[in-house]
């Protein structure tokens, strides 16, 4: 079945991934839905352990499935990728979906040319010679702009810095044309000015191409400057969602509103302490009931120990999870 020109591009319906590996299930993702439109960025927002990573490579089946558990929907532009198996699952990947990773050197091929890496992936997705190939991957360099990009071409991963090496990996993954791109905290490993680079040409190559994007990021100033909207997720579950505007300046729930307050601003040049979120994220294989957040909330109340939160819509496309709220309405 193919998605419609109004039908969302990743329709995501009640997720849920288990790792089942350990001496106890670690639910990692918790009745996650999300839906994401032609052309649009979403931003998964969060600290380490959250869930999303775990969404993220969800989309693509990368979980090792004798170890993990997956229930709930994903269709990408109506593929439904939870009943892809074999050669089906390994044509998505690349074609209906591509990631870029956040550590390149150790998604990238150390003892193959980057080059080669990249012709492979089209060879494998498009019917053309290995010439046409190497041209296509030739185009993508320079769009990418990466310098020298014919002698680039033959360089190794180590060979080239962590910002030639990024870009490569962006040229990788937009090589075969997907409908989705995935973007694993793709920024994070690299220098500060680097970064600002990054994060412009894929905005520019988002818009250019009219990409549909799901980005992951504990950064709410990449945040801002990448997504349409934003995703907030604690402990497996989405808690807060709405347009980046909503979202930044009218926070709903109390762990967006932590994570607001933790940015570093003028205050921190003055000398203040730097605000944070006391305590640490719950342990998954362990959740308390109730609301995972609560016993790091200020505001909790009792209920909150013991009810789990509803998802209370607030305006038009902005939405949290949080017993306050309802209490409030």
């Amino acid at each position: 079945m193919s998605a419609t020109a109004e039908g969302p591009v990743l329709d995501i319906r009640g997720l849920r991934v288990t790792f089942t590996g350990g001496a106890r299930p670690v639910r990692a993702v918790d009745d996650v839905s999300l839906a994401i439109a032609r052309g649009e960025v979403v931003a998964l927002l969060g600290e380490s352990g959250s869930g999303k990573s775990v969404t993220l490579r969800s989309v693509l089946r990368l979980h090792p499935p004798r170890k993990t558990r997956i229930e709930g929907t994903i269709r990408v532009d109506g593929t439904d990728v939870m009943t892809l198996e074999g050669a089906a699952l390994a044509a998505f990947r690349g074609k209906g979906a591509s990631m870029i990773f956040q550590e390149p050197m150790l998604a990238l091929d150390p003892v193959y040319s980057v080059g080669d890496q990249i012709v492979e992936a089209i060879l494998r997705h498009e019917r053309m010679s290995r010439a046409q190939a190497r041209q296509r991957a030739l185009e993508w360099f320079e769009h990418v702009r990466i310098p020298s990009p014919e002698r680039r071409l033959e360089a190794y991963p180590h060979e080239m810095s962590g910002g030639m090496r990024q870009r490569a990996m962006i040229a990788l993954a937009l090589a075969c044309n997907p409908k989705l791109l995935l973007a694993d905290e793709p920024t994070t490993a690299l220098d500060a000015t680097v970064q600002v680079q990054i994060l412009l040409l894929l905005r520019e190559l988002q818009r250019e191409l009219g990409l549909s994007m799901l980005f992951v990021t504990h950064d709410i100033g990449v945040a801002v400057e990448v997504a349409d909207r934003i995703a907030v997720m604690y402990a497996g579950r989405i808690v807060e969602i709405g347009s980046v505007r909503d979202v930044i300046r009218t926070p709903r729930h109390p762990y967006t509103a932590g994570l607001l307050a933790t940015r570093a601003h003028g205050g921190r040049l003055s000398g203040n302490r730097l605000p944070a979120i006391a305590g640490s994220p719950p342990d998954l294989a362990n959740l308390p009931p109730g609301c995972a957040f609560a016993p790091r909330c200020g505001h909790a109340g009792e209920s909150c120990m013991h009810e789990a939160p509803p998802v209370v819509a607030i305006g038009a496309g902005h939405e949290a999870r949080c017993v306050l709220l309802k209490t409030a309405a």
